[in-house]
């Protein structure tokens, strides 16, 4: 009797794994703040993200060969019930949210020592939870009006997280007011968008409107909803030109508050545009097709170029990484623009190995903070053999970032001049070889100051502690991992965008 309770148990964990997905972190974070225990902050929040990144790997499993998992809320069925709906695309951006967040969290059990005052600790890590629970839910849910709930979630600890930069440097302030702002037009067009949707097919569930709006055929309300839906999500993207939020926003943050948002929230924001646009909107809705060609793909290769030029005459580490970051999200728009599969295997798979290599990168620079005392070129100068473990841990991250043979950057970038290619745009593969050279010279600029300049000042200490380069070297060895062993990542983001590309199909 006792066997079959036991298999019984498991067998309901098992069904229930999607809404743990999320309610893991929900649960912890009034906890850390009822407990108010600075000493069990951080371990409650190490361990509820530890289990989410356990629960996310379980959902991938399940449905990596193109299964579907469909998640009844309280046993109402959809449309009129809540659903949560897992398939390859989700699962894969829900085990990059909890993969980074997990690494990251003893990272900055040391870095929020040093930049934040202790009395704040236990409120930090609540926001911390909130955010990563809002990051989740965006990505689990199937219901239209919860990804704008969870958006909000995430979003509105985000600005808080930011703000936290300030006892470093009060410009951390007016970034959060600025990204607050942003943010808030953002969503505001989005739930506009949603209203129009709603308005056009009385219902809220994602699988439910993708059929109704086949119905429908030419709809300008349909229409103007998804422009709305577009320019929402390309606030939260950064998508060139509405980036402007993100530079400050990632250079004044606390530095694992930097390392966690770069990895993950402009990636799930992408989640959600490619969510809405091949899974609610058909790929085959012309209105779509001629915004991706013709609004989409130019603004992706002025990205590339104008942010990776920004980034180039930066003097600040971490201000650079922020428009690398801009130029980036081009090159993974760009892969969504081609509209075929193998573009958007290569967009998945660079918002994947994009965010690891900035993981390692941005955790570097927050070590290289805490022994120096700043980011800009001539603080950190020389500080290549002082520190030679972090070095050479950012030194992947680099050659990653530029897309090196034998590390995850080169990798998606190969994905997609092959996706340009077997379209014959060739004059695109060669701007993407292009824009990568200039990646060169930026990064380069960093390891000439680390490595060929004399140390500027007294540098306090040597290496920073096994806390904060354990999760470092976890992030690099991971770039070099996912360079060499390609089979993982492109299995799961082709699954993805043969989901993805189905559209409504491919949601039932």
């Amino acid at each position: 009797m006792a066997i079959e309770t036991a298999q019984h148990v498991a067998m309901t964990l098992t069904d229930h794994l999607p809404i743990l997905q999320v309610l893991v972190p929900f649960v912890a974070a009034p906890l850390v703040v009822l407990l108010g225990s600075r000493q069990l902050a951080w371990p409650i929040t190490f361990i509820s993200s530890a289990v989410a990144f356990v629960v996310a790997v379980l959902l991938l499993m399940q449905v990596i060969d193109g299964g579907i998992i469909s998640y009844h809320i309280g046993g109402w069925a959809p449309p009129l019930g809540i659903e949560y709906r897992i398939d390859p695309a989700n699962a894969f951006v829900l085990l990059l949210v909890t993969g980074v967040s997990t690494v990251v969290l003893p990272y900055a059990r040391k870095s929020v020592q040093s930049e934040i005052p202790d009395r704040h600790h236990s409120l930090f890590y609540a926001c911390y939870l909130l955010c990563l629970t809002g990051l989740l839910g965006v990505v689990a849910t199937g219901d239209a009006f919860n990804v704008f709930v969870f958006l909000e979630i995430s979003s509105l600890s985000t600005y808080v997280l930011i703000a936290q930069g300030s006892y470093r440097d009060k410009r951390a302030l007016t970034a959060a007011y600025d990204y607050l702002i942003m943010g808030t037009i953002g969503a505001s067009f989005f739930v506009i968008g949603l209203g129009l949707l709603y308005m056009a097919t009385g219902t809220l569930n994602m699988a439910d409107i993708s059929d109704r709006i086949a119905e429908q055929g030419s709809n300008r309300t349909v229409q103007a909803a998804f422009a709305f839906i577009v320019v929402g999500v390309g606030l939260k993207v950064a998508v060139y030109p509405l980036h402007t939020w993100l530079p400050n926003a990632y250079t004044y943050a606390p530095s694992a508050v930097t390392a966690f948002l770069a990895s993950t929230a402009t990636k799930v924001a992408i989640y959600v545009l490619l969510r809405f646009m091949f899974s609610v909107f058909q790929p085959a809705f012309l209105f779509e097709v001629n915004t991706l060609e013709f609004i989409i793909l130019p603004f992706a290769v002025v990205a590339m170029f104008a942010a990776s030029f920004i980034a180039v005459f930066q003097s600040d580490f971490k201000r650079m990484l922020a428009y690398s970051s801009v130029a980036q999200i081009g090159y993974i728009l760009l892969g969504i623009s081609f509209l075929t599969e193998t573009g958007l295997t290569a967009a998945i798979v660079h918002l994947f190995n994009h965010g690891i290599t900035k993981a390692v990168l941005f955790m570097g620079v927050g070590a290289l903070v805490l022994r120096t005392g700043g980011s800009f070129y001539d603080r950190i100068a020389g500080m290549g053999p002082a520190m030679p473990f972090t070095s050479a841990a950012i030194v992947i991250g680099g050659l990653s970032l530029i897309g090196i043979p034998g590390t995850a950057g080169f990798v998606s970038k190969w994905a997609l001049v092959q996706a340009a290619l077997e379209k014959g745009w060739w004059p695109v593969a060669l701007l993407i070889v292009a824009s990568s050279l200039l990646a060169v010279i930026y990064v380069w600029r960093v390891i000439e100051a680390l490595y060929l300049h004399a140390p500027t000042q007294d540098v306090k200490g040597g290496e920073v502690s096994i806390w904060m380069l354990g999760p470092i070297w976890v992030m690099a060895l991971a770039c070099i991992y996912f360079g060499l062993a390609t089979e993982i990542t492109l299995t799961a983001a082709r699954a993805a965008a043969e989901g993805l590309l189905a559209g409504s199909a491919g949601m039932h």
